[in-house]
């Protein structure tokens, strides 16, 4: 599995200045991504006709890999679809799944899912 963590936030600004904390901490831009209706970022790649298939295809990808994240994507990608911005970072180290969780936690996400093995 590929380690990630998705933190979703009620405020697309908020996200955007995560994102750009995430970067300014040492995160490439392509292990750190902004999700929203403003901003559709990597779920635009995703197969679907509208962004409603796209953004659910790429919860699905992201949290799918771990059982017990079974069920996350749906909420993630309605959550996203009803006006909230997700940032995705994609961890290599021990210390880069800390500094993103710092990170993250520190500017109070509503919902955070961790797959790291």
């Amino acid at each position: 599995m590929t380690p990630v963590i998705v933190a979703l936030f009620d405020d697309y600004g908020i996200a955007d200045r995560v994102r750009t904390e995430l970067v300014a901490d040492g995160f490439p831009t392509d292990r750190v991504e902004l999700t929203s209706l403003l901003e559709t970022g990597q779920a635009d790649s995703e197969p679907g006709d509208a962004f409603v298939a796209r953004v659910a295809n790429y919860f699905h990808t992201l949290l799918d890999q771990d059982e017990k994240h079974n069920g996350e994507a749906d909420v993630f990608a309605q959550r996203v679809r009803n006006g909230n911005s997700a940032v995705t970072v994609h961890p290599r180290t021990d210390y880069e799944i800390e500094s993103a969780r710092a990170i993250l936690h520190r500017n109070k996400p509503v919902a955070v899912e961790e797959i790291l093995h």
